[in-house]
């Protein structure tokens, strides 16, 4: 008798009706899951092969500009068209957050004039602090 339920005269009664209240909290816990790891999944899903520098140190910053070897060009992990679109983009971050610091990160094999570009979007959007981001050699190669 799981799908019915006796009432006080003891006839039994079918449950016609669908708890939703359960299947309410699990999409719930599962938008409020996928919010919070989108921003991380669509960071991390833009290969570049840093160049290698002995000296640098992490830097967390909330704005990244991306240059990859096939020419795309991402600005907090969003493709752009252009520099201008991006620095259009860089402005319209800059207007939320005046103290905002970028880091420039590019595969070794982009030219570079395309870094230098970059750069000069980065700063005309207002951009005072930024840094170009690199990977340490192993510890061997340091000498």
């Amino acid at each position: 008798m799981a799908d019915s339920s006796v009432d006080e005269d003891g006839d039994a009664e079918v449950i016609s009706d669908i708890n939703v209240t359960p299947l309410v909290d699990v999409v719930l816990v599962l938008l409020v899951i996928f919010m919070v790891t989108a921003p991380i999944v669509a960071a991390r899903g833009i290969v570049v092969n840093a160049p290698t520098t002995v000296s640098g140190n992490t830097v967390s910053t909330p704005v990244q500009v991306t240059l990859t070897a096939d020419g795309k060009l991402y600005v907090k992990g969003t493709e752009q068209r252009d520099y201008d679109t991006a620095r259009a983009e860089l402005q319209r971050l800059v207007a939320a957050d005046p103290a905002l610091k970028a880091v420039i990160a590019a595969d070794a094999a982009v030219p570079h004039g395309e870094v230098m570009q970059a750069i000069d979007a980065v700063k005309r959007a207002g951009i005072q602090k930024f840094a170009l981001a690199s990977k340490k050699p192993p510890e061997d190669d340091r000498e």
